[in-house]
């Protein structure tokens, strides 16, 4: 459960007090999660360590892999190599990576050199797998048997290991040259009988992924497949690693955030916000706001081409904003339904004839909609004296060219925001960046082109 200020505030006091063994025991009785986000409200470095000192060896070493990289680096920085030692070697390997990835090259070499030589070999053979690869991700602490054992003695080697392993649901099969043959969970192996072999027991149909598969791969096979674990395997098929769904729910996370940071024309943060520097976000934001300010010099061409018609009809400079802010919403509304689509796996670009019907009726029924009631708030609007209209000019005509273009403008706007993210992904670009920012700076342009069209033809 989440701990309250008030326990915090306890805490604190315990620590100025010098209570240590009420703190420890306070702290024993603690569940990991809780301790790591406690530490991430400690501002004193000296306070945090006193903390982390107290914890045992299994606990301290189970709450630093909960940490962000800001809070483990704080907590490095402060203890011995010993200490250090003990905290790596008491990790899943797995997690002793992702925290090595992140650090400066000075803190990386402290834990190496404090990883005993086993460990130290795990960490060096999974770094040198790509970056958000299915190998980068795995741990090599696995649970691993023998088709020819019988049950009786599956047990005994999962009783012998289970302690440092990270996950023992499912155990995996493998052949002398350690090829990955089979697949048996610990369900089966308890309802068998002592005498029974696993090969006899096991599933053939491994569901597995390679060292170099992407780690968004990983994760839709997880998701497709309702699996808890995969285990991975290089190109010989030998068996390497396995892969744990807290894992993927880290890379889930991730790419979600990447995919939100992309749609809002934001760069991707590695760090937290508060931990993340006023300079770095500033560098991740201004280049898009700068190719997005730049594309925006077309709508101001378009506007400067029709000047003399504005100046004719100074009304239509009025609906400009609306018409603008409407056929945007209208393209971000189809884009962000056809990326989430596409994330999620429910369309391919083999649909694009299919999602461009489907959104073409759907546009025409919006704009319709949209249209008619516009016209009714336009005339409502000259009645009561918003707008202004010089001599000759009919409301009733204003009003009829300002819905039909908002019509045409949403129906275009809908068919530019489905086809861009599928053309995206042909292109092997991540569709995420056509969402709403450049979405609604393409179809400012064709709207505005579309409005002048039909006003210039029908005013003029």
């Amino acid at each position: 459960m989440v701990r309250t200020y008030g326990e915090l505030q306890k805490l604190l006091r315990l620590v100025e007090g010098r209570s240590f063994g009420e703190l420890r025991q306070m702290l024993t009785d603690m569940n990991s999660v809780d301790i790591s986000d406690l530490i991430t409200q400690i501002e004193d470095d000296r306070t945090l360590l006193v903390i982390f000192r107290l914890l045992t060896k299994e606990q301290a070493a189970e709450v630093f892999s909960y940490l962000e990289h800001f809070e483990q680096q704080r907590i490095v920085e402060g203890i011995t190599d010993g200490e250090l030692a003990a905290i790596v070697n008491g990790m899943f390997v797995d997690d002793a990576v992702d925290f090595v990835e992140e650090m400066p090259a000075s803190i990386v070499k402290r834990v190496l050199k404090s990883a005993d030589s086993s460990t130290r070999k795990e960490i060096n053979q999974l770094l040198r797998y790509p970056e958000d690869s299915a190998g980068s991700l795995m741990t090599t602490e696995l649970l691993k048997l023998k088709g020819e054992w019988n049950v009786s003695r599956a047990i005994s080697e999962v009783r012998q290991r289970c302690s440092e392993l990270e996950s023992i649901a499912y155990a995996f099969v493998t052949d002398e040259y350690r090829h990955l043959t089979g697949v048996v969970s610990m369900r089966d192996i308890l309802a068998a009988d002592d005498g029974e072999r696993i090969s006899n027991i096991m599933d053939t149909d491994v569901i597995y992924a390679g060292t170099h598969d992407d780690q968004a791969d990983v994760a839709d096979r997880f998701k497709k497949y309702d699996i808890v674990s995969m285990p991975v395997v290089d190109g010989e098929s030998r068996l390497v690693g396995i892969i744990t769904i807290d894992d993927v729910v880290d890379i889930m996370d991730e790419e979600t955030t990447e995919d939100i940071y992309k749609m809002a024309a934001m760069a991707p943060i590695e760090d937290s916000y508060l931990a993340s520097g006023v300079f770095a976000l500033a560098k991740k934001r201004i280049v898009w706001l700068l190719i997005l300010m730049i594309s925006a010099t077309f709508t101001g061409l378009i506007i400067s081409r029709f000047e003399d018609m504005l100046s004719v009809v100074a009304v239509l400079t009025s609906f400009i904003p609306m018409l603008m802010d409407t056929s945007g919403n209208a393209g971000s509304q189809a884009s962000v339904s056809v990326i989430r689509a596409l994330v999620l796996g429910e369309i391919a670009f083999r649909d694009t004839f299919k999602v461009i019907w489907k959104e073409f009726r759907i546009s025409i029924l919006v704009g319709l909609c949209v249209a008619a009631v516009n016209f009714l708030r336009v005339l409502a609007c000259y009645w009561v004296g918003m707008y202004n209209l010089e001599s000759g000019q009919s409301m009733y005509l204003i009003a009829a060219v300002v819905s039909a273009t908002l019509f045409a403008a949403v129906v275009c706007a809908k068919l530019v925001g489905c086809t861009l993210p599928l053309l995206a992904q042909k292109c092997k670009l991540d569709p995420a960046l056509m969402a709403s920012p450049m979405i609604t700076t393409i179809v400012d342009a064709v709207s505005l082109l579309v409005y002048f069209g039909i006003a210039s033809t029908v005013l003029l």
